[in-house]
């Protein structure tokens, strides 16, 4: 699976899931393959790690796993909310009635050369420049790193 800018809510994925991924979301509710994360150089993935060993069939090259922290755990459950909604899913359903205790074993997916661009954006939006414009310069002030691993 690649994404380049869309969100997607799956319930398992086979070996490369979200290589070369270069933007979006991704949650992952089961199962994942090995070799995940391969060349992976933007947005964000969030995989429910039931049996504790994601990390083991991840390629960590270009990308850090880190426990969710902040609004993401809102954002993961509304995009689980909304996948149980428009699908009925029983895994979804699962993990929502005892959010607490899924929450806690999904694991964020972070490419590193992004979270660097997500950070400068964070610090230019507390100086004050509007959003988008923020946007912009945070992308600008990455974008040698970013051209290096194919995501400008």
């Amino acid at each position: 699976m690649r994404n380049s800018g869309a969100t997607a809510v799956v319930e398992g994925v086979g070996d490369h899931g979200c290589e070369y991924m270069t933007g979006g979301r991704v949650v992952v509710l089961g199962p994942t393959g090995r070799n995940f994360a391969a060349g992976m150089s933007g947005g964000i993935a969030w995989v429910y790690d039931e049996d504790g060993g994601f990390r083991g069939r991840t390629n960590t090259e270009m990308v850090a796993l880190e426990p969710l922290a902040g609004t993401e755990g809102d954002e993961l459950r509304g995009l689980v909310e909304r996948h149980h909604d428009l699908t009925g899913s029983g895994r979804a359903a699962e993990l929502l009635a005892d959010w607490p205790t899924a929450l806690a074993r999904f694991v964020q997916v972070t490419p590193h050369d992004y979270r660097r661009v997500l950070e400068a954006q964070a610090r230019m939006v507390a100086a004050g420049l509007p959003p988008e414009e923020a946007a912009m310069a945070a992308f600008e002030e990455n974008a040698a790193d970013l051209a290096r691993v194919g995501g400008a």
